[in-house]
């Protein structure tokens, strides 16, 4: 107990937690998670017999009925889209919503035949930064064909740039396109820090018979969807999925999200993809973090302007600080070495361990992550951050430089920083973009009071 008091105390008030994939959520989103619905279970499902209604298979779940069509609401707000489910429980089991629903759905034709699988896909390579998720090593392994001339599973990956291996190669990635015509193609990465060619892969195939399916894994970057950033469903993606708690303010769940309403080309696939998501994937679907979610969706619309622009800004700066501080960063200058949340910071062959321990020994938390050109995990060069939780903590470019200096002294000259930089930490401890504490406090106290 003591340790675990301890930990939060570290992590939330004396560490700069830079780790991409993670959000502190507010004090709010935390409450409603707690609350009873977390012990419930609130199975349901759309009949025909029943005019298509939602049947819920338990009673005493009005509240996760009104709390899932308010969630919904919201989130087809933020993303611009007609269809969102929200019952998945992370971004990796969405994916594989979309990989086993689009498998029943190319086969629906011929259901008293062994199902083939996904006959090929096109990702991104996991050493430049594809999330595992879309990888034949993990989530896509079931799904997804073997070729019997490459004589394993038929993923193409994305080529690169030779002067920018963390960008696409337009030209080359058509001429894949033409040859293989894949099924299916993933974009989005676990390594991000440009903008995903969505319109330019989407004209590509505009042609193509039967044309591929596009599938957007946000998982890093749901929380900068506008304008600022990208819109998905504007410019092409036809499905988009994602974990809820990177730069998106959530709880830890998953969504997915689309187009494809009654009426549509795809509505058979969105239907197909739903029941993957129950009966086939989920039971109990834990509705406290979804009621969690619920309140962050709204904090998301209240304050999503705001809050992409200083996260951008933010990260555009961090980025040029540590370049001037002597660290070789990663990315192309003219676009200020990012347009996401994350900044990439090589520290030589085989020493992101080395210097990923040293900054959580003086108060920093970053995660060590394999270049392109690296054979591998265990020899990683790199560094990855991310700025959106001390974002919502109210740092801004000027307080990201003073980190850059921070931080350039433990890697580049091995000081012992941790007092100075726990001190330095003290200055952000308020969460912003969320309810003010003075106005959440009475709220978070009523919700405890109905716990007993």
């Amino acid at each position: 107990m003591r340790e675990a008091f301890q930990n939060t105390h570290w992590r939330q008030k004396e560490a700069f937690n830079l780790i991409p994939s993670e959000q502190t959520p507010s004090l709010l989103v935390k409450a409603f998670s707690v609350m009873d619905p977390s012990n419930r279970y609130a199975e349901h499902r759309k009949f025909k017999a029943f005019e298509d209604k939602e049947i819920f298979y338990y009673q005493g779940t009005k509240l996760i009925e009104k709390a899932e069509t308010l969630l919904m609401e919201a989130l087809r707000t933020f993303l611009g889209c007609t269809e969102v489910e929200t019952r998945v429980l992370s971004g990796q089991m969405a994916n594989m919503a979309v990989f086993s629903g689009l498998m029943d759905y190319l086969n629906r034709m011929y259901r008293k035949a062994d199902p083939r699988r996904i006959r090929k896909v096109m990702n991104h390579h996991l050493s430049r930064g594809g999330h595992l998720s879309a990888q034949p090593m993990g989530a896509l392994r079931d799904f997804v064909a073997v070729d019997p001339f490459m004589e394993r599973r038929a993923a193409i990956e994305f080529p690169v740039l030779e002067e920018d291996p963390y960008q696409i190669d337009l030209e080359k990635t058509r001429e894949l396109l033409d040859l293989h015509k894949p099924e299916l193609i993933i974009l989005g990465k676990s390594m991000m820090i440009y903008r995903e060619p969505v319109r330019e892969i989407a004209q590509m195939i505009s042609g193509m018979q039967p044309r591929p399916i596009i599938l957007y894994d946000m998982a890093h970057v749901l929380g900068l969807v506008g304008p600022d950033f990208q819109e998905p469903f504007k410019e092409g993606a036809d499905i988009v999925t994602s974990s809820t708690h990177k730069t998106f303010f959530g709880s830890q769940r998953g969504i997915l999200s689309s187009d494809m309403s009654e009426g549509t080309e795809y509505e058979d696939l969105w239907e197909a993809i739903l029941l993957r998501v129950f009966p086939g994937n989920v039971s109990n679907h834990h509705l406290g973090t979804l009621l969690g979610l619920l309140m962050a969706a709204y904090e998301m619309n209240a304050f999503k302007t705001e809050y992409q622009k200083t996260l951008l800004s933010n990260a555009r700066s961090f980025a040029r600080a540590l370049k001037d501080r002597g660290l070789t960063v990663e990315g192309n200058p003219a676009l200020g070495y990012t347009e996401t949340h994350q900044v990439i910071v090589r520290v030589g062959y085989g020493k992101g361990p080395l210097m990923a321990n040293r900054l959580e020994e003086n108060n920093i938390i970053v995660n060590y992550q394999a270049a392109p050109d690296d054979e591998g995990f265990t020899a990683a060069s790199c560094l990855r951050m991310g700025v959106q939780e001390m974002t919502r903590f109210g740092m801004k470019p000027e307080d990201f430089d003073e980190l850059a200096h921070h931080i350039s002294q433990v890697i580049l000259r091995d000081r012992s920083l941790a007092w100075e930089v726990s001190q330095f930490r003290k200055r952000f401890i308020e969460m912003r973009y969320c309810l003010p504490a003075d106005e959440s406090a009475p709220l978070i106290q009523k919700l405890f009071e109905a716990l007993g």
